[in-house]
């Protein structure tokens, strides 16, 4: 990674950026049939960036035919597992080339701070790209059970096209989740980006044609939810829909596919994780970091944030003293500063969607332990100061429903079974973390808990070697580790008789 990463003026690299405000279908930039476009807004200042392309169902019908050809072709989909390797590890040295490029556009689009955009999102994409590169040659048919008159081959196969739809919070990261295991399996790939933050990944869709990966095989489609995120879960040349956003949305897909072609749909979506805190915690410091850390990261704007601290009523107090000094201690600030841990929230509807979320919190009856309003309001841009409530019961609001911003609700428990209960009490099982120097309790209690997945002693553990993915109303299907293949193939049965 790049070395100089503290010594750059980011204000200054922000000026030098050249804009693509196009749709990227059939290996060129283009703009949509009808020359519809949208407002691109940044959330630092509120100032317009770029109007950018707004696909129609025209647009959709462009790209899909595209795709259909590249995977009919078989230039991609039947290109020996070491060629498909070979682009891949191109494409992702391509995007490590352009680090801080992207970095840049991720930070002016959705206001992520740079020091995440550049030492955490980008980095991953570029690991994510090479993980699966390298697993592509790496991943073996089976031979069925031998008979003697007989023999059975179970072969995975690409799906096909796979429309992939995916959340602003994370715009290349959630997308690379899905687009590096979709292609690694052999798929064409249409990506739609959400038109809060669509930058980056318009900017990628030049580097995979620079990666040699064959026209057709990875379009860009930036537009709408409502028009272009629908078309494509309607298409019936859309073969599967992997979907990363609200529960909302996600029960749409669902709709979606019922009245087109029964395409495949996989979902990730909300959240509302619990934060199990025992009093034998063995280390109340780190305990109050990473939960800090949990809510807090990217503005809380994360599905799997931990948004309820589920504490022991004999240590809630100690720890709420270490979580309220470390909270006081990390304003809203300017995203293009290194120093800077909390940037705005994406735009001003989920800003006020949120500050409507603490309003309800008050009327219901919790009490604002820090934070809780607007801030930095003479920038133009969107920041809200990082909220704690407290007094908080699993029923209200502001525990049931997800913010998606800087807001966490302190929820008291006395014994281990009031602890799972208020856990379970969601419609949610997205993620979760267990906090006990016990560490069979802990692991009870990770198992009685209705999750995704489940950390034990900490909020940071996870990498790409493992599924993410939910429970519930969080959806199904899976991203990360070996295991999202199975939603981008379909498995053959080859019966041969002797």
């Amino acid at each position: 990674m790049e070395s100089n990463f503290e010594a750059v003026d980011w204000h200054a690299r922000r000026a030098t950026l050249k804009l693509n405000n196009q749709a990227f279908i059939g290996g060129a930039y283009c703009s949509a049939l009808s020359e519809a476009t949208f407002n691109c807004i940044s959330p630092v200042d509120g100032k317009e960036i770029a109007k950018v392309v707004a696909c129609q169902q025209e647009d959709v019908d462009r790209a899909v035919a595209s795709a259909r050809e590249a995977f009919g072709r078989g230039l991609w989909a039947q290109a020996p597992a070491r060629e498909r390797k070979q682009r891949l590890l191109k494409f992702a040295e391509l995007i490590l080339a352009h680090q801080q490029e992207l970095a840049l556009l991720e930070t002016l689009d959705m206001g992520k701070p740079i020091t995440l955009s550049h030492e955490a999102d980008i980095p991953g994409v570029v690991e994510t790209l090479r993980w699966y590169a390298e697993a592509i040659d790496k991943v073996y048919d089976e031979i069925a059970p031998k008979k003697d008159n007989a023999f059975a081959m179970i072969t995975r196969e690409p799906i096909g096209v796979v429309a992939i739809v995916v959340p602003w919070n994370f715009p290349l990261l959630m997308a690379a989740w899905k687009f590096a295991p979709a292609l690694a399996a052999g798929n064409s790939v249409i990506l739609k980006p959400a038109e809060q933050a669509p930058l980056s990944a318009i900017r990628v869709a030049e580097l995979a044609a620079m990666a040699d990966i064959p026209e057709g095989v990875f379009s860009v489609l930036p537009g709408l939810g409502e028009v272009t995120g629908k078309a494509l879960g309607l298409h019936p040349g859309v073969d599967s829909v992997a979907f990363t956003g609200s529960t909302e949305v996600g029960k749409l897909f669902l709709q979606y596919s019922g009245q087109s072609n029964m395409k495949s749909v996989s979902l990730e979506c909300g959240g509302k994780s619990p934060n199990l805190v025992f009093a034998d915690a063995k280390d109340l410091d780190r305990v109050a970091r990473e939960s800090v850390s949990g809510i807090f990261y990217n503005s809380g704007q994360v599905c799997s944030a931990v948004s309820r601290l589920v504490v022991e009523s004999s240590i809630k107090d100690e720890l709420m003293e270490k979580i309220i000094a470390l909270t006081k201690n990390m304003p809203p600030q300017d995203p293009f500063l290194v120093q800077s841990q909390l940037g705005p929230l994406v735009d001003k509807v989920q800003m006020e969607r949120v500050l409507g979320y603490i309003e309800t919190g008050l009327k219901e009856g919790a009490n604002i332990l820090v934070g809780g309003k607007q801030a930095l309001q003479q920038t133009g841009g969107y920041y809200i100061e990082p909220t704690i409530f407290d007094d908080v019961k699993n029923n209200m609001t502001i525990a049931q429903e997800e913010i998606f911003g800087p807001v966490l609700s302190v929820i008291s428990f006395e014994t281990e079974q009031e602890a799972v209960q208020i856990a379970n009490d969601t419609i949610y099982g997205l993620s979760a973390a267990v906090w006990s120097q016990d560490i069979s309790k802990a692991h009870r209690v990770a198992g009685a808990i209705r999750s995704g997945s489940v950390q034990i002693n900490t909020f940071e553990g996870g990498d790409i070697t493992v599924p993410f993915g939910g429970f519930k109303q969080s959806g199904f299907g899976r991203d990360r580790s070996l295991h999202a293949l199975d939603k981008y193939s379909q498995l053959k049965t080859t019966w041969v008789a002797l």
